[in-house]
């Protein structure tokens, strides 16, 4: 009597391939450019959504630094402004 053949090992599971715009939504943001940053983290939610890509954390984080990079910078421009407007209103006597 013959033993049967000893099974192999199991195929690793692949792990889905990561959205390309997730990592470029990232990097951009960080890199400064908030508003390109924000719109292809969208765009890359949108993908992820339709084609089952991983990344969606990165798009996320992409679009989380980008809106806090693009607040923070609306407030040191009405700082700037504030202060330029109250240098040029000092007044002698």
């Amino acid at each position: 009597m013959t033993s049967p053949a000893p099974y192999g090992a199991a195929p690793s599971p692949v792990a889905p391939r990561t959205n390309i715009l997730a990592i470029v939504s990232l990097v951009v943001s960080i890199v400064g450019f908030t508003v390109v940053g924000i719109v292809i983290g969208f765009i890359a939610l949108s993908q992820i959504k339709r084609t089952g890509e991983g990344g969606r954390g990165l798009a996320i984080a992409g679009i989380v630094i980008g809106f806090i990079e693009l607040i923070l910078g609306v407030i040191l421009i009405i700082v700037w402004v504030a202060l330029l407007a109250s240098a040029t209103t000092v007044t002698t006597y």
